[in-house]
């Protein structure tokens, strides 16, 4: 079932296109890499879909919807960057999403956050970056979406701590919903991936399911990323 999908998709910011009449169909049960170079048009497409930014041209649809306040409870969206608070304890950001999102399920959080060590009395200001990009994931993955958004989660983080994101991943979303994972760091989540999605300069030049990559190309995600994208 498509729950995803993008008909003509165009975004300019101040003329320069960030993404040029894309058509795209993105179906449920699924874990897809959105892969391209800084720049392609991974993160506006992302936000085009949560509805944070406005289309240029053309439409991109949520499980058969534009985005908006219906749209946006059916999205789990992880941005790039740190969004949380400071002050707040890690007790206090389970009751913070428990209020504000009715999918949220808080035994599952609690769970993850002992699995880490984190104390709930804990602030956001005395943990390490990796620590809260963890927290910021596993708030998310408790979440009964249909889509979830993962913008660069394993950037800036060290290997063990990608191990423990890929793995809060793929055990967590819920069942029969589409997971999109947008970045440029293609050996890290290629065995995590029902299909890949490569964007260059705004446009789509390939979409293809994962195993029929390494069938037809005798490469793997990230051999022919690399291919593509080469200087």
């Amino acid at each position: 079932m498509c729950v995803l999908e993008c008909r003509g998709l165009s975004k300019n910011y101040s003329g320069r296109k960030a993404l040029e009449n894309v058509d795209l169909k993105l179906s449920s049960d699924r874990i897809v890499g959105l892969l391209g170079p800084n720049g392609s048009g991974k993160t506006t497409l992302i936000k085009l879909a949560t509805g944070l930014l406005q289309p240029s041209g053309g439409q991109i649809l949520i499980d058969g919807q534009k985005p908006g306040a219906e749209t946006k409870k059916k999205i789990a969206y992880l941005p790039d960057r740190e969004f949380l608070p400071d002050y707040m304890t890690a007790k206090q950001l389970l009751q913070f999403y428990q209020d504000f999102y009715p999918d949220f399920q808080p035994e599952k959080a609690s769970a993850m956050l002992e699995n880490l060590g984190i104390q709930e009395s804990m602030r956001m200001k005395k943990m390490s970056k990796g620590t809260k990009e963890k927290i910021q994931l596993l708030l998310t993955m408790s979440r009964n979406a249909k889509i979830y958004l993962l913008d660069e989660p394993i950037a800036g983080v060290d290997p063990a701590a990608r191990d423990y994101i890929l793995k809060t991943i793929i055990t967590n979303y819920c069942p029969n919903s589409l997971v999109i994972i947008c970045t440029h760091l293609i050996a890290d989540i290629e065995h995590i991936l029902d299909e890949a999605v490569f964007l260059k300069e705004g446009h789509i030049v390939m979409h293809k399911n994962a195993d029929q990559i390494r069938e037809e190309t005798g490469k793997n995600i990230d051999g022919l990323f690399r291919e593509v994208f080469k200087c």
